[in-house]
């Protein structure tokens, strides 16, 4: 799946006319190997340590990029910080965020799924799509 997303991006930054460039790639790899939500800040402090070359503003840049070719998506979890995930063809998912430390867990429920359907139909209603987020305490800060 690494690949298939990495060939996206290629094609869409040739479609725009904009080079393929080494600190791109670097900040593509760091973004499709970790499986948070990461922020701007969080991807560039990761790549930092070992890139002190890449700046912040290339990391925002290309995370713009990367929603904008499709392979990810821009969410907001009310805290002011614009994080980043993963997107794949098909697939899809809800979040339960943590309001007490931040932690974002993802999950999937077919009969939430089938519900929203369900309301959608009796209210002659075409969804095109939908985010569900749930926001309290994870078990963690509940303790």
């Amino acid at each position: 799946m690494k690949r298939v997303k990495q060939k996206i991006f290629q094609d869409y930054i040739a479609r725009q006319g904009l080079k393929s460039t080494r600190q791109r790639d670097i900040i593509l790899d760091a973004f499709l190997s970790s499986d948070r939500h990461l922020s701007i800040e969080e991807l560039y402090l990761k790549l930092r340590a070992k890139h002190p070359n890449i700046g912040y503003a290339t990391v925002y840049r290309t995370l713009k990029l990367f929603a904008e070719s499709g392979i990810a998506r821009e969410i907001h979890f009310g805290d002011g910080q614009t994080r980043y995930e993963h997107v794949s063809e098909g697939e899809h998912h809800d979040h339960l965020v943590c309001t007490g430390c931040g932690t974002i867990i993802e999950f999937e429920n077919e009969s939430i799924e089938k519900l929203q359907d369900e309301v959608a139909a009796a209210h002659n209603f075409l969804i095109k799509h939908h985010k569900l987020e749930l926001y309290g305490l994870c078990a963690k800060c509940r303790s």
